[in-house]
């Protein structure tokens, strides 16, 4: 892989994972657009582990908090709202990863759509009186069950589970610190997924220039996770989550119009 093409994987994971669009739909499109071969595995968890660090400079102080008291409730928040995903992931793993070929464009249309939906209602949602003291278990339940959906490829986890908190009538900025601390256990969960088939493959071959490219992947996933995660801050406070809304609807009716009229890249 060159380091351009790490570097645009790069910028797209960094961006889409906490922007409300779709990380893995993003990825899977582009690279189909740009003829990339799925990353190796190696990559691929450098992606995840560089979007990871933008989650704990940005929420030090609450990720700090936990640590030093890990009984209190957003740590059972946490856990139990990580549940519904990790059940997801074990039992159906196989027909997931199946969905990240890029071959099937209904369903990527379909998601993006499904995505825009879901950005319209929290949009348009008001934002409720919960606060991280009165969330209670079934909040963070529901919240889990929308973030075990964007498991799938075109559907967004952050839109998806900033939905579900305010479905629930948490209000706007606790909504966003949860939807992301949440993001946590997602983004090593799915790195450690990618580890275990890493060395229940074999392996990977590194050459120094595999190395330089996939360092510049790495980099440009965090600097760019930072920029959309204090983006996204601001735009959830604002509710202006409809923009997003529009671009996934336009996104999923272009790759509609290129399977059935075009047939560019599907």
């Amino acid at each position: 892989m060159t380091i351009f093409k790490a570097v645009i994987l790069g910028i797209l994971q960094g961006l889409a994972e906490f922007l409300p669009i779709s990380s893995s739909g993003h990825l899977v499109l582009f690279q189909k657009i740009l003829g990339i071969e799925e990353p190796g595995m190696t990559f691929d968890i450098l992606l995840h582990i560089g979007t990871l660090i933008p989650v704990f400079i940005v929420f030090w102080k609450d990720i700090w908090s936990i640590i030093k008291n890990p009984f209190q409730k957003m740590t059972l928040f946490i856990i139990i709202g990580t549940i519904p995903t990790v059940i997801v992931a074990l039992l159906f793993n196989d027909l997931i990863e199946s969905l990240f070929d890029g071959s099937n464009a209904l369903y990527l249309a379909l998601a993006f759509f499904f995505t825009g939906i879901v950005l319209l209602y929290a949009n348009q949602t008001e934002s409720g009186k919960k606060d991280e003291k009165t969330m209670n278990i079934a909040d963070s339940l529901v919240v889990g069950c929308m973030q075990a959906i964007a498991i799938l490829p075109g559907v967004s986890r952050s839109g998806s589970t900033i939905s579900g908190a305010l479905f629930r009538c948490v209000n706007r900025e606790t909504a966003a610190k949860y939807a992301f601390l949440l993001s946590i256990p997602a983004i090593l969960g799915a790195a450690v997924l990618k580890l275990k088939d890493f060395f229940t493959g074999g392996g990977e071959v590194i050459t120094s220039q595999t190395a330089i490219s996939y360092t510049a992947g790495f980099i440009a996933s965090a600097i760019f996770g930072y920029i959309a995660i204090r983006f996204m801050l601001k735009i959830i406070s604002e509710c202006k989550l409809k923009y997003f809304s529009y671009y996934v609807f336009v996104l999923g009716a272009l790759i509609l119009l290129d399977k059935y009229v075009f047939n560019l890249f599907f």
